[in-house]
């Protein structure tokens, strides 16, 4: 990781297939790329790269969602 926390080594296909079903915007920005404080800043402005939840003070993001933005998303028969 970087130390200004911009930049990380993103997931790979399998370690995002492997997500549980809801994860933390930490977790969510590093299958963009995305570092700590950049993630929660986006978040916080309204503009990571897919939807985000907010429970109380925290920020979450569904495997779904992660799916969807990286284009991952299986189509359903």
């Amino acid at each position: 990781m970087s130390k200004t926390g911009l930049i990380v080594e993103p997931l790979t296909v399998e370690e995002v297939l492997e997500l549980p079903v809801m994860v933390d915007i930490v977790t969510a920005g590093k299958c963009f790329g995305i570092g700590r404080t950049k993630a929660q800043e986006l978040a916080r402005n309204g503009e990571f790269p897919c939807d985000v939840l907010r429970l109380g003070v925290q920020y979450r993001v569904t495997r779904a969602a992660l799916l969807q933005a990286l284009g991952l998303a299986q189509e359903s028969a």
